[in-house]
């Protein structure tokens, strides 16, 4: 595997006395696709916010290219090449599709990612370009949502929960087009449900299970009795 350019070390989350992450370690190579899964309320969206800033860590527990950036907020990690597509799509209700599109552009870093690249990725969007975002479908949204992420041009992205709420057949069609988006060498790590659909598309994967790594390794050799085991906490 090459050199990491995500490494998590102890990393430990709370939302007032409750802890909901306890010592995470993790590393995401460059270019690797990650894959983390786990129950619902095993930490998963926490790791995530932990990981762009909207959670406050201490520094050295998130390292971005060997710098810690735990402490830095949303807006310092999004500079440094970190997007968050994040779980419920989170669009601006008041903004057209082109208008969401166009704020994650504004942070200005260079890259293969504008808005040509946004509709020829989601030709749909483009048809609706005009319209409230929050007026399309739960799929087109979350295309605007993936659109706004790459705007901002980064060398990671974070997908939390990527097919929650969606159709069987737009999770095919956002999926299809995920070897579109994670090219060029970008990192990816993926929070998702469906652990098929996660261990198809990553090189390795973390299980998380209340808090902790109850599992961890290659997905393509993982047998499915240990996910069971380490996604349900059964001995």
């Amino acid at each position: 595997m090459s050199e990491p350019s995500l490494q998590i070390n102890g990393l430990e989350a709370h939302y007032g006395d409750f802890q909901a992450l306890f010592g995470i370690d993790l590393e995401v190579a460059e270019g690797e696709v990650l894959a983390i899964i786990g129950a619902n309320g095993a930490g998963k969206t926490t790791l995530l916010r932990s990981i762009s800033g909207l959670n406050s860590n201490e520094a050295e527990m998130v390292k971005y290219r060997s710098e810690p950036v735990g402490a830095l907020r949303a807006d310092q990690i999004a500079e440094r090449g970190i997007a968050l597509v994040p779980e419920g799509r989170q669009l601006f209700p008041s903004l057209s599709v082109e208008e969401n599109l166009i704020i994650g552009g504004q942070i200005g870093r260079k890259g293969p990612w504008s808005l040509q690249a946004i509709y020829k990725l989601f030709p749909i969007l483009k048809e609706r370009r005009a319209q409230q975002s929050t007026s399309l479908s739960g799929g087109q949204q979350q295309m605007v949502a993936i659109g706004r992420a790459l705007m901002s041009n980064p060398d990671l992205i974070l997908f939390d929960e990527i097919s929650l709420g969606l159709a069987p057949i737009i999770i095919k069609d956002i999926y299809d087009a995920l070897p579109g988006i994670i090219g060029e060498g970008m990192s990816a790590l993926i929070v998702e449900q469906d652990i098929s659909k996660a261990l198809a598309v990553s090189s390795r994967f973390y299980c998380l299970q209340e808090g902790h790594v109850s599992l961890s390794g290659p997905s393509a050799t993982v047998a499915r009795e240990d996910i069971s085991r380490a996604y349900f906490g059964v001995e």
